[in-house]
């Protein structure tokens, strides 16, 4: 079991005093510590080194705790990836293990990963740097548990087109119960917490009046509508960041990339920016297939390195004005948009996956992931091309 590793803990230096010895005077100072440097410091047993550049693929709960894991394992092995992005708190707000029976997170938990602790163990022997990925506000087990932290839309709880709920970034409980999961996750050894789905429900704002929910605090701000879900989710990253310190992870978020295009995303309350400069990794979805004509590429999914190229040159731009800009890590495109509808859409293959990753190297950006919904990962590609 982890434990607080109590030599992490900041202890007071004697004072010295100063002495005096042929006439020259030596004055001994205390250091004087960070004021920002938590108290306390986790310690969960492992290790891992921060690779040259995180190169990671995204991995299910399922594959994570079935025959397909030593699999990804070995794709790894052979290739310059060195990172795992892997569910810890689903799509559908499950928690992917089964953690302790007096947990709160028991009754939610499916047992998918069946030793957490040892899988994260053989990642550390491969030297396979594990994320957490902790879905946040998209979550249709808690919404059904708890319909009053949720959305409403008469007597029942809101869904969207594709059934799915979200729960209120307005509730500090709803932070609460989300940032605890990561405090788990952290305990547990993975060294990085990617939260997802740090945002409303896409749209919200043509739904904002239909639907009834508290704005709780935040109904007090002399804002629009618009700004207070900025505000609110904002405020969750920093209240995360805060809350996360003790444990030494990093803290990243994932973010519409066409939200760096734009002041802000009047619906969903992202703003790239105000989210930046909370986190210590930004990491942009920014697969071709999912934008429009953007940057005056009429067929986007036709063109991986053009629109990388485009996104990233901007996406540069944004994150050098500010004070403490993060580590870029886009998301990139590993799948086939076949939805997208003859002529609009290629099969991507090797030279597609490369292209994005070539586009962003271009740009400076090492960092990147790879998403691919069932894990299928394209095979022969040169992942430092």
């Amino acid at each position: 079991m982890p434990v607080l590793a109590g030599g992490h803990q900041a202890q007071a230096e004697p004072v010295l005093t100063a002495s005096v010895h042929e006439s020259k005077e030596i004055v001994h100072q205390l250091k004087e510590l960070p004021e920002d440097m938590p108290r306390f410091l986790f310690d969960s047993g492992l290790v891992f080194q921060y690779p040259d550049a995180i190169r990671g693929i995204y991995v299910t709960g399922h594959s994570a705790g079935g025959s397909k894991f030593s699999q990804l394992i070995n794709l790894i092995d052979q290739t310059d990836l060195n990172a795992m992005v892997i569910d810890v708190k689903d799509d559908f707000g499950n928690l992917t293990y089964m953690p302790e029976k007096t947990s709160p997170y028991y009754g939610i938990s499916k047992q998918y990963i069946k030793d957490p602790v040892a899988m994260l163990e053989q990642l550390q022997k491969k030297n396979i740097y594990p994320i957490a990925r902790v879905v946040v506000f998209k979550d249709s087990v808690l919404a059904q548990q708890k319909p009053e932290w949720s959305f409403q839309d008469g007597s029942s709880v809101w869904k969207n087109g594709r059934g799915e709920s979200f729960v209120n970034p307005f509730m500090k409980e709803v932070w609460d119960y989300n940032v605890n999961i990561a405090i788990e996750a952290a305990k547990l050894g993975f060294q990085e917490i990617q939260f997802d789905y740090v945002r409303f429900p896409e749209g919200f704002e043509n739904k904002d009046a239909a639907l009834t929910y508290s704005q709780g605090e935040y109904g007090q701000l002399k804002q629009d509508n618009v700004q207070k879900r900025v505000t609110a989710v904002t405020d969750f990253v920093a209240y995360a960041k805060e809350k996360l310190k003790p444990y030494g992870v990093k803290v990243s978020v994932d973010i519409f990339g066409y939200t760096a295009t734009l002041p802000e995303a009047p619906g969903i309350g992202q703003n790239f920016s105000k989210i930046s400069s909370h986190v210590d990794v930004i990491s942009s979805m920014i697969y071709p297939s999912h934008w429009t004509s953007y940057f005056g590429i009429e067929k986007p999914d036709l063109k991986p390195y053009e629109l990388i190229t485009e996104y990233a040159k901007l996406e540069k731009i944004k994150l050098a004005e500010l004070k403490n800009s993060p580590v870029s890590r886009p998301w990139l495109q590993d799948f086939t948009a076949s939805w997208l509808g003859s002529g609009n859409y290629k099969k991507y293959g090797k030279e597609d996956v490369e292209a994005q990753i070539r586009a962003l190297q271009d740009q400076g950006i090492n960092e990147y992931l790879l998403w691919n919904a069932g894990n299928n990962y394209t095979k022969g590609v040169d992942y430092t091309p």
